[in-house]
């Protein structure tokens, strides 16, 4: 295929999965919400339901996993560029996001014990 037809198409597709996923999202809120009405629940409930759903550590658990990630990539590019081998960033890229993921975990897992 031509990659000036890839090209027109990729904006197009990116605008039609984004326009998707915004739709899926705000139905199914507006579904959970609905079922929690059908329920019996009052205003004051369902506000309290939605208050302990959130994350309080969820821009750390972010962060943690976004170093990892940047460190898997600069680690991974250093390697590359110094033995020519084309594994070493998707390897430490994995990697160093796995790991992210599991302190991430331990950390919140830790900080909501205190």
């Amino acid at each position: 295929m031509d990659p000036g037809v890839i090209g027109v198409f990729i904006p197009i597709i990116l605008f039609l999965v984004t326009g998707l996923v915004l739709v899926t999202y705000y139905y199914l809120r507006s579904r959970e919400r609905q079922l929690l009405i059908d329920k019996g629940l009052d205003a004051q409930s369902i506000k309290e339901y939605f208050a302990q759903k959130k994350d309080p550590f969820f821009l750390m658990k972010f962060g943690i996993i976004a170093v990892a990630f940047g460190l898997g990539i600069g680690i991974g590019m250093m390697l590359q560029d110094s033995t020519d081998k084309e594994y070493w960033v998707p390897l430490f890229l994995f990697t160093f996001t796995g790991i992210g993921f599991i302190v991430a975990n331990l950390v919140t897992h830790k900080l909501r014990q205190t």
